[in-house]
């Protein structure tokens, strides 16, 4: 009798780590594809009249973020933001040809794609390819950015920045990101009337390096993993 009761106890012992382990390759192969999410934290600007100060005068910006992430080191992310700059002459030491004093505040909607590397392999499995809940990236891009609040204003932009990002479950990410945005404009700072003087402050003729606008974001993110990478088969046709 107490044999057959330990060979019945070795026997579910040996039955349940099967499963465990059954159940931890299954978990392990089920990665995802996309991750889809919102974005919130603060906006400054840079240009003619803040040629120096990162964080000069932040706003509130707010928006969506999908990735595709088709391998653990590169993921495509599309975003749409919304956020608020601004900026003004008061207290500056530049003494402007055109003189007088001018202040600008106005909203701007920002779209784009951008390439992001990750510099560890990101996923919360995959423990043999060194992979790693938490991990750096770096990214570039192209977006649009258009600009309301008077004169309106939309040009293309240039993306660049680096993030931090945090796998808290198999579908739940936390990232932190700070990104420019070098806008081929020099008018994000213009909305007309007495800003006029913001078109030309400086008395030069714009190009591709002098007088184009800037703008930044920092930003917080909570993203959902979906789509499942690789799924089990449950049948013999693989439906």
């Amino acid at each position: 009798m107490g044999k057959h009761f330990f060979r019945r106890i070795i026997g579910l012992l040996v039955l349940t780590g099967v499963i465990v382990a059954a159940r931890a390759q299954q978990s392990e192969a089920e990665d995802y594809r996309f991750e889809i999410g919102g974005m919130a934290g603060g906006a400054f600007y840079m240009g003619d009249v803040n040629k120096n100060t990162v964080f000069k005068g932040m706003n509130p910006a707010v928006g969506g973020v999908f990735r595709y992430t088709p391998n653990l080191r590169w993921a495509l992310k599309t975003n749409l933001t919304w956020a608020r700059i601004s900026g003004s002459t008061e207290g500056l030491e530049n003494v402007f040809p055109n003189g007088g004093q001018a202040s600008f505040s106005r909203s701007l909607v920002d779209v784009g794609a951008q390439m992001e590397f990750n510099f560890m392999p990101y996923s919360d499995h995959y423990v043999y390819r060194n992979a790693k809940r938490l991990s750096p990236y770096a990214f570039l891009g192209i977006g649009m950015t258009m600009a309301v609040g008077g004169q309106t204003v939309a040009a293309f932009n240039i993306p660049a920045g680096v993030g931090l990002k945090y796998k808290l479950t198999s579908r739940l990410n936390l990232g932190c990101e700070f990104s420019i945005r070098k806008v081929f404009s020099d008018k994000l700072d213009v909305t007309g009337g007495d800003n006029a003087m913001l078109e030309d402050p400086y008395g030069i003729t714009s190009s591709f390096l002098k007088n184009k606008d800037w703008y930044s974001f920092l930003t917080l993110s909570v993203t959902w993993s979906f789509g499942p990478k690789c799924r089990p088969c449950n049948n013999i046709r693989n439906m």
